[in-house]
């Protein structure tokens, strides 16, 4: 069958040529006459790849020479642990800001590992349909921690909050790379590989050097210390080789095409696309605020959603034509549309690798489905 326009928010669509040229060296990388997924990680052939994932981080993201660049496991999940074991070390206090699940999340788990957490801001009180407005944090903390775009709300910071001498730790795993970002604002990025940059399995780190201890929280696995990671070149333990190898090649389909500012601009091109389409429809709108609106997420609802909350009749229609639209658009060779039951109605990820067509082609979609809807 032919390939279908895939808005998962993630695992999401990778770009074409890449799933091409990944297929055509699956038997025989580069004369070698072995896969890349049974190569050893500290052999000839394979330390040439890792090497050039890093490399090509620090080109494309404009990484300063006194950050470290880590592939490591676990997701971004795992992180929500690291940063607080690493970083929470001196007053055991950190300032998060609450935009959503992923960022309630990693505040739980730092507090469970014993870190004194201050919810400094959240927009719980609109369904986090925005982002708080909190352009300088103050105080004694080890870190202040964001969510810069949130996958299931639809959010992204317009902003980088200024923090003076309080590192800023930023979760970038659904927006990495579809928009240039000044690193040095940060102390710590981190980005589960899955939504913009390679197949689930490994999760990219910029760390600046002067946070990584050599003695994190008490009782810290050596698994969860970044030096553990930054001494030995990401290669610890065995690292997720085929994951880095598909993403170092992502890294050079996103310089072939203008690098992380090129990018970008298809990015918003597709985004206004999709949300003009929204801001003027009589039966579909966007669930986010102006002004705090994701490139890469774009969550909407219809019409049969505005008394679902509190009438019984509503509701049932509401999830009736949500279950149709998921349905006739993955017939339509749209899939991975439905929402998340937090927001519910569809939502659409339309991260770097989906193209323009993928976006128009929803579009028409839409229409038609709202007029026979």
């Amino acid at each position: 069958m032919s390939r279908v326009y895939n808005f998962s928010a993630g695992p999401s669509c990778l770009p074409e040529e890449v799933l091409k040229e990944c297929a055509a060296e699956m038997l025989d990388y580069n004369g070698t006459g072995q896969s890349v997924m049974e190569m050893s990680h500290r052999s000839k052939a394979y330390e040439p790849i890792i090497e050039d994932a890093e490399a090509m981080i620090r080109k494309l993201m404009k990484v300063p020479e006194n950050y470290k660049i880590l592939f490591v496991q676990g997701g971004g999940s795992t992180q929500f642990a690291m940063v607080a074991e690493n970083l929470g070390i001196h007053t055991g206090k950190a300032a998060y800001i609450e935009t959503g699940v992923w960022a309630k999340k990693a505040a739980q788990e730092a507090a469970k590992l014993g870190i004194e957490v201050t919810t400094i801001a959240s927009s719980k009180d609109k369904n986090y349909s925005y982002i708080p407005k909190v352009e300088k944090i103050e105080g004694d903390y080890d870190y202040a921690y964001i969510c810069f775009n949130n996958t299931i709300m639809g959010t992204h910071y317009e902003y980088i909050p200024e923090t003076g001498n309080i590192p800023l730790v930023a979760d970038i795993s659904s927006c990495v790379l579809s928009e240039e970002l000044d690193v040095s604002k940060f102390g710590l990025l981190f980005a589960g590989a899955q939504k913009n940059l390679a197949p689930a399995g490994v999760t990219l780190v910029i760390i600046r050097e002067d946070l990584i201890t050599e003695t994190p929280r008490a009782g810290t696995p050596t698994m969860l210390t970044y030096k553990t990671h930054a001494d030995n070149g990401s290669m610890y333990n065995t690292p997720p080789c085929y994951t880095i190898y598909v993403l170092d090649k992502v890294l050079h389909w996103i310089e072939k095409n203008g690098g992380a500012a090129g990018i970008n601009k298809l990015n918003v091109e597709k985004a206004n696309y999709l949300y003009d389409f929204l801001d003027n429809s009589d039966f579909y709108h966007a669930t986010t605020e102006k002004g705090s609106r994701s490139l890469m997420n774009v969550p909407f609802l219809t019409k049969y959603s505005d008394h679902a909350a509190d009438d019984e009749a509503a509701a049932a229609k509401e999830k009736e034509i949500n279950d149709k639209f998921v349905k006739e658009a993955a017939a339509a060779g749209l899939v991975n549309l439905k929402g998340h039951r937090l927001v519910g109605g569809m939502r659409a990820s339309i991260y770097n690798a989906m193209t323009l067509d993928g976006v128009k082609a929803l579009v028409e979609f839409m229409k038609k489905f709202a007029a026979a809807n």
